[in-house]
């Protein structure tokens, strides 16, 4: 009963950590130290951080396409603006915004097996529990008796 209480208690734990943007990483055995690392709230900053990135993107695209051919563009870099050809900053852009969606696809796919650990700790905590239900009635009968 006491092992059930202990391992209920560490699963319990376990899925308050994952659902507070703490996700537990085992190393070795069950019974090894716990890591934590904030890693589903830097997942979903990351995802932020890419859409705010590529609406910005998007938005250079659309001034681009309105652009003609032989217009003038100037790129900031540092202090300084340099002209820069038309189709190299349209490539440029065009460039940055198939990295930015890579990456937003990779950052969902993160927060995805991150909740995905987070169901699987909360199925453990319910069976657990259905364990433990049988024996508290069995152990609450004898004392009955």
């Amino acid at each position: 009963m006491a092992e059930v209480q202990q391992q209920l208690q560490a699963l319990s734990a376990e899925y308050q950590a994952v659902q507070q943007g703490t996700l537990m990483r085992r190393h070795g055995s069950e019974h090894k130290n716990l890591i934590f690392c904030a890693e589903l709230q830097n997942h979903v900053n990351s995802r932020q951080k890419l859409e705010s990135q590529q609406q910005e993107n998007r938005a250079v695209q659309k001034e681009f396409s309105g652009l003609a051919d032989d217009a003038k563009i100037y790129k900031l870099v540092g202090p300084v603006l340099l002209k820069q050809e038309k189709t190299e900053a349209v490539l440029a852009v065009d460039g940055r915004l198939d990295y930015i969606v890579n990456e937003i696809k990779r950052v969902e796919k993160q927060i995805k097996d991150t909740e995905d650990k987070s169901d699987a700790v909360r199925s453990k905590i319910i069976q657990v529990q259905s364990q433990a239900q049988p024996q508290d009635q069995g152990s609450q009968a004898q004392v009955a008796a």
